[in-house]
């Protein structure tokens, strides 16, 4: 059951959504968000931030994708970038971006996917070698949201163990207009207002305190935010498809056939209904996760954020497509706004991680099957 706090949020969230209408680019509404303290509410007190958790923070973006204005950065500059520094930056590097990313003036962008590697982050070849006291930064990264609008890139790179020899994930952060790194938009089907870029990274020099956390630290840092990440695509999933399934939920209810609404024949009633379902029980299990993540149960964090997103993909896709099937030829039009969440669902089940992944991931973490791979 969710606490006194949490309804007083959502309720909030809701009504601040809703005042706010729908654009092609929310630079306005992400400076009202996080003038309120949304943007930065899981970020800590002492910079700015609302010192709660992810619980709060994916409540946010759920309740704003509900209303029809998700903010997709959310998952990427409070939870992932926000929540490392948080964690593991220096505390100059804490000083330096946690109260901006709090109060909404400077976003962060996250560098991981590559060419190559598609969802296996240990294929990663952005390498990191050391010059002097400073590093050099080479590779390739694609499907990068933001990155025009963000004053820095978190990269995951990878840097060459001096006991091992085998490389190892690190994290640096590359502002934006650091010689070396260029941005090349990628040219989307999806209607998004946040772009979508390839980065080249040639040669960067960063300074040693560009290199976020322990250089030991490895996965334990990099997962510390693809947790979040999972439970805040969640978040999107069930917004959007909450909001597709309201707008079909109207629709069924006003439009009149043969002397009746639509919505009182059980061929339009029924897959409503199993759409709100199946949105309901994705929702429990993100709130779940994101519980044990708050918790600091890392471990427990994982599986069961990889099932939230999971599950929330599945029923978004699924209430979209019934939204868009309940108002017929008006679902695809301009006026009613559902098109276009045709091709937004999918993102869900592609990233930030496939679904055939999380079903791996699944297999042997929780079942105990053998890999594939």
């Amino acid at each position: 059951m969710e606490t006194e706090d949490h309804k007083a949020l959502r309720e909030a969230v809701s009504a601040f959504g809703k005042r706010h209408g729908q654009d092609t680019d929310n630079t306005q509404l992400w400076l009202d968000a996080a003038k309120l303290g949304y943007i930065g509410v899981n970020l800590p007190e002492a910079y700015g931030g609302g010192g709660a958790g992810i619980s709060e923070l994916s409540l946010v973006l759920e309740e704003l994708g509900a209303a029809g204005n998700p903010l997709l950065m959310m998952i990427v500059s409070p939870a992932i970038c926000g929540t490392v520094i948080a964690r593991f930056g220096t505390d100059a590097q804490k000083e330096a971006w946690l109260p901006g990313l709090a109060d909404g003036t400077r976003r962060m962008a996250f560098g991981i996917t590559e060419p190559d590697a598609g969802s296996n982050s240990h294929r990663i070849t952005t390498t990191a070698r050391r010059d002097g006291t400073d590093w050099l930064l080479t590779g390739r990264k694609v499907f990068i949201s933001g990155v025009d609008i963000a004053d820095a890139t978190l990269v995951v790179g990878r840097t060459e163990d001096a006991r091992t020899g085998r490389l190892k994930p690190c994290l640096f952060i590359v502002p934006r207009d650091t010689p070396g790194f260029t941005r090349r938009p990628i040219d989307m089907e999806l209607n998004a207002a946040e772009k979508q870029f390839e980065l080249v990274l040639d040669d960067v020099r960063l300074p040693a305190d560009a290199l976020v956390g322990d250089e030991d630290a490895g996965l334990l840092q990099l997962f510390a935010g693809l947790n979040p990440e999972r439970v805040m695509t969640a978040a999107f999933a069930i917004g959007m498809g909450r909001h597709a399934l309201a707008k079909a939920i109207e629709y069924a209810r006003d439009r009149t056939v043969w002397n009746a609404p639509i919505g009182a024949h059980q061929a339009i009633a029924h897959p409503l209904a199993a759409a709100h379902i199946d949105l309901e029980l994705a929702r429990l299990m993100m709130q779940k996760a994101a519980a044990l993540y708050d918790a600091g149960d890392d471990m427990g964090a994982g599986e069961a954020a990889n099932m939230a997103k999971y599950a929330a993909a599945e029923a978004c896709v699924k209430a979209v497509d019934q939204a868009v099937h309940t108002l017929g030829g008006n679902g695809l039009t301009r006026e009613y706004g559902l098109a276009r969440l045709i091709t937004a669902a999918r993102v869900a089940r592609i990233a930030p991680v496939s679904r055939e992944m999380i079903l791996n991931y699944v297999s042997h973490q929780t079942l105990g099957l053998p890999k594939s791979y």
